[in-house]
């Protein structure tokens, strides 16, 4: 077998290391902060999270490389209307589905939908944020210096995305209150998932990541009897926007 010259395999183990975030201790007590805030409809420590998720591709595989070539190819042929676009997913928020369902989605009208995805979405940043320090996968730009970003670069580590974890669990919530959306919303998401790839902060695979986590808090929520009693409210709230008006 060929050994590596010592300096060669010195530097190639510094490079690892400098690309794997660290958890300082600020980031620490954001990730406790996120966790505490959790627990309305399922608790983030029930959580398997290994179980879960598969780990991200290992640096240098060729996982690895390929997920790095999308970031590079995106970032190649970004338009301004993706840019665009990944500027609005940047600061996404829930009542953003409005595209999807209508102007008159808003939290004044809706205000018992808009608790429910409130909660919802603590509990999604709180399991997320356990996620988040188990794996400590580097950012795109922190992998290769020619990923240029478009958005900031989040101090979190890259996978899974917390934002494509709160858009799909979002999306699978009001596919609860709003089921002849289903699809249309669950599109979106997707499209919400790509705009991170297009912004240079995330990788494809980190999307897929957020979609599976996402998908199993949302099983979860599902158990919840608290949970289900708050979309038939939420359904109860939207009737009068959604029912055709009589003449």
């Amino acid at each position: 077998m060929k050994r590596l010259p010592f300096a060669t395999l010195m530097v190639g183990l510094l490079a690892t290391a400098l690309a794997v975030p660290r958890i300082p201790a600020q980031d620490a007590m954001m990730t406790a902060a996120a966790v505490a805030k959790g627990g309305h409809f399922v608790k983030p420590e029930a959580f398997d999270i290994a179980q879960i998720l598969p780990e991200a591709p290992a640096p240098g595989s060729l996982a690895a490389q390929a997920d790095l070539e999308a970031v590079l190819q995106a970032q190649a042929w970004r338009t301004p209307e993706q840019v665009a676009w990944a500027r609005l997913i940047d600061k996404d928020k829930a009542f953003n589905n409005a595209s999807v369902l209508g102007a008159w989605f808003t939290k004044e009208n809706l205000p018992l939908t808009a608790a429910l995805l409130a909660d919802v979405t603590e509990d999604v940043n709180a399991v997320g944020a356990l996620t988040k320090k188990l794996h400590a996968r580097a950012r795109p730009s922190q992998v290769d210096p020619r990923v240029q970003p478009c958005v900031a670069v989040p101090a979190s580590a890259s996978y899974p995305s917390g934002h494509v974890t709160r858009a799909f669990a979002w999306a699978a919530v009001l596919a609860e209150i709003f089921p002849a959306h289903r699809d249309e919303l669950l599109a979106r998401a997707e499209r919400a998932g790509w705009g991170r790839v297009l912004a240079g902060v995330h990788f494809p695979s980190d999307v897929v990541g957020g979609r599976l986590l996402a998908e199993a808090v949302v099983a979860e929520l599902k158990k919840s009897p608290a949970f289900r009693a708050a979309v038939e409210k939420c359904r109860a709230e939207a009737t009068p926007y959604v029912m055709p008006k009589a003449a």
